[in-house]
């Protein structure tokens, strides 16, 4: 699960990690009168969307081609004047309300986005600095030694990644109990790689610690904070931030799940999460309907093999029942992309005659517009494979996974 900017600026301000004073909002009134809210000077109105590249992005109505815009988000073509970035300084309360005004309704198109954007609803309206230096501050699992680890580099307001491919020295990885947090001579040891001294070291020992305690706490997966900057007057703040968490975890975490925005989500993964169902989109144009995640890979694997393209991967756990594979098959066929339908499902805690009596009734109830390939192999299979072959519905039956991929991949072609 991902948060915006502001909201991760709250989490990290309750953590007592500094970051700068920060107004959000949803009208180019409110953003004008946060800049005099923040005691003007200058100002930065950032827009709120779940993607990095901000700054690069390029904020469009419906009459410009997103193709061009990611171009120009990319610095592969030229920006035109006057089109608006993410991110934007101001130095009046006039023009934060024209910054505002130029990116709420919008969609933001970044490097990260691609072509579809995101959708701005929110600017955060926040307080410039006097930067002096530009650093980088990152947490994440390390699941090669099953820890979290802390990183650091000097190299701040760049994307991460580039610097591990370039320079792959300047980034301090320190590995973190997760019993004890960020130890002292840890802290220490984060400050000297971050090139720290004095009093901005001592600033920099409590932010490091907050901030591990932070994650942990909230059992976050990811967090970023990019540029980490020292002020002038010595001061460590984050700039900006990304934090992501654990979806698995969030029942312990109820303030955190409240900040979910569903218009940065998927609608097919949010209406198959309140239906209990893991479902994951992709590009392809075969739909997939599987129990158990392990199977679901190996399916969309055997599909990518013979020549296929998954369209999602769906798992509708070991227990499914007639509602569940209704709502499956409704989100399945909600995309226009969709050519085939591979239902390929284990029979263990649930029978394959009642799994099979579960597709015939779900069958009646939605129109198959596309092939239907469906492979059963467990308890009572045969009496399922039976059912299925005697109910006169259009359902191609296989045996076994490769048989019904290739079959699947055949019909999604015959269906083209």
């Amino acid at each position: 699960m991902k948060v915006h900017e502001y909201q991760a600026k709250e989490l990290l301000k309750a953590a007592e990690v500094a970051v700068p004073a920060g107004i959000v909002a949803t009208t180019s009134a409110e953003a004008k009168k946060a800049y005099s809210a923040l005691g003007g000077g200058l100002i930065v109105v950032k827009a709120q969307v779940h993607a990095g590249g901000r700054g690069k992005g390029v904020a469009v109505g419906p009459e410009v081609d997103r193709a061009v815009a990611l171009k120009i988000a990319s610095g592969e073509a030229p920006r035109p004047a006057g089109m608006a970035k993410g991110v934007q300084l101001v130095k009046s309360a006039e023009e934060a309300e024209a910054a505002a005004a130029s990116l709420l309704g919008k969609t933001l198109v970044t490097y990260q986005t691609g072509e579809q954007g995101s959708p701005i609803s929110k600017v955060l309206v926040t307080v410039g600095h006097d930067i002096a230096r530009e650093l980088y501050l990152g947490m994440a699992v390390d699941r090669a030694i099953g820890l979290p680890v802390v990183m650091a580099s000097t190299e701040g307001g760049v994307e991460i990644e580039t610097v591990a491919r370039t320079a792959p020295e300047k980034i301090l990885r320190v590995p973190i109990d997760v019993g004890c947090g960020l130890l002292d001579f840890q802290a220490r040891k984060i400050a000297q790689a971050l090139e720290l001294s004095g009093e901005t070291a001592r600033k920099g020992h409590v932010f490091f610690k907050n901030f591990v305690r932070l994650f942990l706490d909230t059992d976050a997966s990811l967090a970023e904070i990019n540029p980490l900057i020292v002020t002038a007057a010595g001061d460590v703040l984050a700039l900006d931030c990304k934090l992501n968490f654990d979806d698995n975890a969030m029942f312990r975490h109820p303030e955190v799940a409240a900040m979910l925005d569903p218009s940065e989500e998927d609608p097919s993964e949010l209406r198959a999460g309140k239906s209990g169902l893991s479902y994951v989109s992709l590009d392809g144009d075969i739909a997939c309907l599987v129990n158990g995640a392990g199977l679901a890979m190996s399916t969309m694997d055997l599909i990518k093999y013979h020549g296929g393209e998954p369209a999602n991967f769906l798992d509708v756990g070991g227990g499914a029942n007639k509602d569940q594979v209704l709502e499956g098959f409704r989100i399945l066929l909600s995309s226009g992309n969709v050519k085939a339908v591979l239902v390929n499902i284990f029979g263990g805690i649930m029978k394959c005659d009642t799994i099979a009596g579960a597709l015939l009734a779900a069958y009646d109830e939605i129109d198959f517009r596309v092939p239907l390939v469906v492979r059963l192999e467990g308890t009572n299979v045969e009496l399922g494979k039976k059912m299925l072959r005697e109910s006169g519905k259009k359902i191609i039956t296989a045996d076994g996974l490769t048989d019904a991929a290739k079959k699947v991949v055949a019909a999604s072609k015959g269906a083209a």
